[in-house]
C-alpha cells in the first residue's frame, strides 16, 4: 500500500515475509463522517485512488493476517478490510467515536523493531513518525516500544510457546527394553555377572572340599543364571549347601525382576504411552531431527537475542531460518518440516482449523513456555487525542467479556488437540507392527544360535568320552 503521498514501490520478497497485518489508521484522514475520506497532501492523492497500488499486491505483497486477531481480505474495489477480532474492535471504535478510517500497511512489512540508528521500522516506526494516528496490531508491550509510542489498555495477555508436529505412537525395535531404565538394566547385568562369579567360585571350592567332579563349571553356571532370569528350567543345579544358597537367592531376585518386567511390558502394550521428545526450548536445542524457525519481524527475536540464557542463545544460533506467520505455516509445521515459536492464541487457532478440517490433531503445543504474560495492545502516537476514549471503550468491552467471547468463538474445536498425546484410548486394539517384534526376534535368534553352539559342543564331548561307534563320521 501507499503511505502518504509516496508512490507505489515493489517491496522485496525478503522484506515481505513477516507476519504484519496491514491495519493502520491514517492520521490525516481521521475526521467526522461528513469529512474527506481520502486526504490530499500537496494536491497529491493519498494513495493515487488505490487502483495503481493493486500492482503492488499482485506482485507478491499480499495482505498478511494474524489469525484470529486480523483476517484481511480485499474488496472488489481493492479496499483492504479486516474481519478479525481487531477488525471488529476497530468498527466498534469507529462507530462509537464517529470517525472514518483507511487501512494501510508499512512499506517494509514489519511489526516494528529498533534499528541501529535509534529509529524504528515497520508499524511502530510509522507511529513514531506520526504518519498514522495509531496501529492496530495488537502489539506486544515492551519498554522500548513504550518510549516511542503510547499503548492502549491491553486487549489480551498471551504466552509464547513451541508449535510442532504432534507426537504419535512409533514402532521401536528396542521397545522390549523400555520397561526398565538404562540404570536398572545395568544393575541387572551387574547382578548377573556377580552371581555367576560367586556361583563359579563356590561350586569350584565345594568340588575341592568334597572331592566331587564338576566339568565345564563356567559354562554350566552361566547357562543356569540366564535360564533362571528368563524363567526357564535347568538340568543342572549345584549339589552342596553353598551353591544351594546362591540358587535360592538368585531365584528370588529373578522372580522380582521378571514379574515387574512382564507386568510393565503388558501395561505398555495394553495402553501404549506416546513419547514427547520436545516439550521445551531445552529439548528443542538438544535434538537434531526437527529444525526450527522463528517468526520474522516480532519481538521474540529481540527477546531471544538479548537473553543471557545459554538455551535461548542456542535457539538463535541453531535456527534454520524464518517463516511468514504461524497461521500461514500451520500446514508445514503439521507435516513436520520444522517447529516454530508462536503465540498460544495463534497455535490454538491453527489447532482449531486442523481438527475442524481433518477431524484429527496434527499439531502440538509444548507445555513449557518460551515466555509468559505478554501484554498486547494498540499503539498510539504520543499525546493522541483518541487514546483516552479508546481506553474507556476497551475497558468496558473487557469487563463485559466481549473480547473473551470473540476468542472462544474463534478457538472452537481446540480442546481435543490440547490434550496430551496418547491420553485417550483409541477405538479397538492397535495392531503391533513387525518392527515392534524385531528386537525380541533378534534376541530369540541369539538364543537359537547359543543353543546350537552349546549342543554341538556337548555332542562332540559326549562322543569323545564314550567312543560310541554310532557317532563316528556323524559329528
Amino acid at each position: 500500500m501507499c503511505l502518504g503521498a509516496q508512490s507505489c514501490t515493489r517491496v522485496p520478497r525478503m522484506e515481505v515475509e513477516a507476519n504484519v497485518p496491514p491495519l493502520w489508521l491514517r492520521r490525516d484522514i481521521l475526521a467526522s463522517k461528513s469529512g474527506i475520506l481520502m486526504a490530499r497532501r500537496n494536491n497529491t492523492p493519498a494513495c493515487r485512488l488505490i487502483k495503481e497500488c493493486s500492482q503492488l499486491l499482485d506482485g507478491g505483497v499480499k495482505p498478511l493476517a494474524w489469525v484470529p486477531w486480523s483476517k484481511v481480505d480485499l474488496e472488489e474495489d481493492e479496499r483492504i478490510i479486516n474481519t478479525g477480532i481487531i477488525g471488529d474492535l476497530l468498527n466498534i471504535l469507529a462507530e462509537l467515536m464517529d470517525f472514518d478510517y483507511e487501512l494501510v500497511r508499512p512499506s517494509d512489512g514489519h511489526w516494528g523493531t529498533l534499528l541501529p540508528n535509534g529509529s524504528w521500522s515497520g508499524m511502530i516506526g510509522m507511529v513514531q513518525r506520526e504518519e498514522v494516528e495509531f496501529g492496530l496490531g495488537p502489539f506486544t508491550m515492551t519498554p522500548e516500544r513504550q518510549a516511542v509510542c503510547e499503548f492502549s489498555e491491553s486487549v489480551h495477555s498471551d504466552n509464547q510457546a513451541l508449535m510442532m508436529v504432534r507426537p504419535g505412537l512409533e514402532s521401536d525395535i528396542a521397545g522390549f527394553l523400555k520397561p526398565f531404565t538404562t540404570e536398572v538394566w545395568l544393575l541387572i547385568l551387574l547382578c548377573t555377572v556377580s552371581i555367576s562369579c560367586a556361583m563359579t567360585i563356590i561350586v569350584w571350592a565345594e568340588s575341592k572340599v568334597f572331592h566331587t567332579l564338576t566339568s565345564n563349571i563356567i559354562t554350566k553356571v552361566f547357562d543356569w543364571v540366564l535360564q533362571t532370569v528368563t524363567q526357564e528350567s535347568s538340568h543342572w543345579l549345584p549339589q552342596k549347601d553353598g551353591g544351594c544358597i546362591i540358587v535360592i537367592t538368585w531365584l528370588l531376585a529373578s522372580l522380582v525382576f521378571m514379574s515387574s518386567y512382564s507386568g510393565i511390558l503388558t501395561a505398555m502394550l495394553t495402553l501404549p504411552r506416546v513419547i514427547i521428545p520436545i516439550d521445551s526450548l531445552a529439548d528443542l536445542v538438544e535434538q537434531t531431527k526437527l529444525p526450527w524457525r522463528l517468526e520474522a519481524g516480532t519481538m521474540t527475536l529481540k527477546y531471544l537475542t538479548d537473553s543471557q540464557d545459554p538455551v535461548r542463545q542456542k535457539v538463535m544460533q541453531g535456527m534454520s531460518g524464518f517463516f511468514v506467520s504461524c497461521w500461514d505455516s500451520r500446514a508445514a509445521i503439521a507435516n513436520g518440516e520444522f517447529a516454530g515459536i508462536c503465540d498460544e492464541i495463534s497455535i490454538m487457532k491453527a489447532m482449531s482449523w486442523d481438527f475442524s478440517t481433518h477431524g484429527e490433531c496434527h499439531l502440538y503445543l509444548a507445555k513449557k513456555k518460551v515466555y509468559t504474560n505478554a501484554m498486547m495492545a494498540l499503539a498510539f502516537k504520543k499525546n493522541s487525542s483518541y487514546l483516552s476514549k479508546v481506553n474507556k471503550i476497551i475497558g468496558r468491552m473487557k469487563g463485559a467479556g466481549i473480547i473473551d467471547k470473540w476468542l472462544r468463538t474463534e478457538l472452537a474445536n481446540t480442546t481435543e488437540c490440547l490434550r496430551t498425546p496418547g491420553s485417550h484410548r483409541q477405538a479397538g486394539v492397535s495392531p503391533l507392527t513387525f518392527q515392534s517384534f524385531a528386537g525380541t526376534l533378534l534376541v530369540h535368534l541369539g538364543g537359537v544360535f547359543r543353543f546350537f553352539h552349546g549342543y554341538d559342543a556337548w555332542n562332540v564331548n559326549f562322543c569323545m568320552r564314550t567312543f560310541d561307534s554310532t557317532c563316528n563320521g556323524e559329528v
